[in-house]
């Protein structure tokens, strides 16, 4: 194992720990606790949630740029080649 795996694997280990101790040594009831923690959990998941949408669409309208561009798809500029209505090439045996 490599020293950053080592390195790594420690932090990971140091940060559960505090977690635990931090959860034993609350001053607050269990109940009380976990509802935080499920609170801060959902609006974790929900921020993740929008950064990953918001990198889907940038990535989408980057395509869309990107064909629009090269004159593919049904945003090509006028007179720009179409594949769409030619023929599809007859194979015979």
């Amino acid at each position: 194992m490599s020293s950053t795996s080592k390195v790594i694997i420690s932090a990971l280990a140091g940060v559960a720990a505090g977690l635990a101790i931090g959860l034993l040594f609350a001053p607050e009831k269990g109940e009380e606790t976990r509802k935080k923690i499920g609170e801060k959990y959902s609006d974790l998941t929900d921020t993740w949630k929008e950064k990953f949408n918001d990198l889907v669409r940038g990535v989408k309208d980057e395509y869309d740029a990107a064909k629009d561009k090269a004159g593919i798809g049904d945003k090509a500029p006028k007179g720009a080649p179409s594949m769409k209505n030619e023929s599809k090439p007859q194979f015979n045996s």
